[in-house]
């Protein structure tokens, strides 16, 4: 009986232990934005970006990611390819905070508990919500009201390795779609600001985060079972 009782808290805490095993660590890489100002390049990180982030492995091939990350974004119709906005000459700067919840889904099997080294792409998507400075543009120059708050939906590409025991590295692109068409001062809400909307008014605001990301794992796998 002693020895059947072993056997079910050892397959108990063998299922259990994969929600054990946690990540900490840091975002470092750059920003960019699209949409009505500036280039239209999804991919052009030109202002630096870093943040936080904690994942909740709950197995091999999923994890619960929370992360704060922070940026200022920048755009310059001098720098588009397309003669109208370079002819208007708009520009402006914003600031991003964001704090996402998101569920990442590993393409292979992402074992925490060997230590043999191993990598898998992966893609991660959940709400973000972010506070930024709401802007309008007044002859030519481009203005701050007070800040607001928006949410977003990221959709992130990965791929990682473990580069240690303890240490796992990971390059990654997210775009992030918002619920906001106001990053750039293009569409401000307040009727009174109405005549100063620009750009195409039915389409919100994109941000992009590119860099690489850096935790430290824990959460020893527990066997406390007797031969």
């Amino acid at each position: 009986m002693k020895k059947f009782l072993s056997t079910i808290v050892c397959l108990f805490l063998g299922i259990s232990s994969q929600a054990q095993i946690h990540e900490i660590g840091v975002f470092l890489g750059g920003s960019n934005y699209v949409g009505d100002v500036g280039k239209t390049t999804y991919i052009a990180p030109n202002e630096p970006a870093f943040g936080i982030l904690y994942k909740w492995n709950r197995s091999p091939r999923h994890a619960w990611r929370i992360s704060y990350s922070q940026s200022t974004i920048t755009a310059n119709d001098q720098d588009s390819e397309e003669a109208s906005r370079s002819l208007r000459g708009y520009h402006f700067e914003n600031s991003i905070k964001e704090v996402s919840l998101a569920l990442e889904f590993n393409f292979f099997d992402f074992n925490l508990h060997t230590l043999h080294q191993k990598f898998t792409p992966y893609v991660t998507s959940g709400i973000s919500a972010f506070r930024y400075d709401d802007l309008y543009v007044e002859l030519g120059e481009t203005k701050k009201n007070k800040g607001k708050n928006s949410i977003a939906i990221p959709m992130i590409l990965g791929i990682k390795s473990n580069i240690s025991r303890r240490l796992v590295l990971a390059a990654e692109i997210g775009a992030r779609y918002t619920f906001t068409d106001n990053l750039d001062g293009s569409n401000p809400k307040e009727e009174s600001l109405s005549a100063l909307r620009f750009g195409n008014l039915n389409n919100n605001d994109w941000y992009v985060f590119s860099g690489i990301t850096l935790t430290y794992t824990f959460g020893e796998k527990p066997c406390y079972c007797a031969d």
